[in-house]
């Protein structure tokens, strides 16, 4: 079971960014993708963006242009850079991999 610890979340007005770092524990982190979700009050938890062994990326529609997601697999972190910020961006944002799922991280975007 690999172990993931997300920071940087916090309050931000519109407009502003926020980094997302995610560390991993374990020796397996370079096998699978690694995500990274949100899930807003009242709302189902939503894929943000993917990142693949060989750094290949997804994110959804709402977040094309704006955040970016890396990995450094030296250093088995995974970060979101979010710019653009919009209220509706806040939600808890959760790190995933295979099975395992972090602890979340509150973004809240608001003036």
């Amino acid at each position: 079971q690999v172990q993931l610890v997300e920071s940087g979340g916090g309050l931000v007005p519109p407009g502003g960014s926020l980094r997302l770092s995610c560390a991993a524990s374990g020796s397996i982190f370079s096998f699978f993708p690694m995500g990274w979700y949100r899930q807003a009050p009242g709302k189902q938890r939503e894929l943000v963006a993917l990142i693949t062994t060989g750094s290949g990326t997804t994110y959804a529609d709402s977040v094309k242009g704006r955040f970016t997601i890396s990995r450094d697999n030296a250093k088995n972190t995974v970060y979101l850079q979010m710019n653009g910020l919009k209220p509706e961006d806040t939600a808890v944002y959760y790190c995933n991999y295979g099975t395992s799922w972090g602890q979340g991280t509150l973004v809240t975007v608001s003036s």
